[in-house]
């Protein structure tokens, strides 16, 4: 019949909702983690995003985890050395960035 949906397409229906609620879902990790990137290494947005990336490459670790322990770090202060190491060393090639208006 025309307009029913069969048992395998509701099933696959289904699933894709699940990943894009996923997808959704990690991007506000990464975007909340970028934000405090930003805020706490004085960095641009853009700059943000490359530190992320480059911890995430570094430490061999998924970008969302990543930004999920940093997530964590904001609310508890606590960070694995490693993350801590690799988001360090990525601050110091990228920033800070400069305020306009200061000296």
């Amino acid at each position: 019949m025309t307009g029913d949906v069969d048992s395998d397409q509701l099933t696959e229906l289904r699933e894709q909702v699940r990943q894009l609620k996923e997808a959704l879902v990690s991007h506000a990790v990464v975007d909340q983690a970028i934000g405090m990137i930003v805020v706490l290494g004085r960095v641009a947005p853009d700059e943000g995003w490359l530190v992320l990336k480059e911890v995430s490459q570094h430490t061999n670790i998924k970008l969302r985890s990543v930004a999920e322990l940093i997530l964590v770090w904001g609310r508890t202060g606590a960070m694995p050395r490693e993350i801590r190491a690799a988001l360090e060393d990525a601050l110091d090639r990228h920033g800070p960035t400069q305020v306009p208006g200061t000296p």
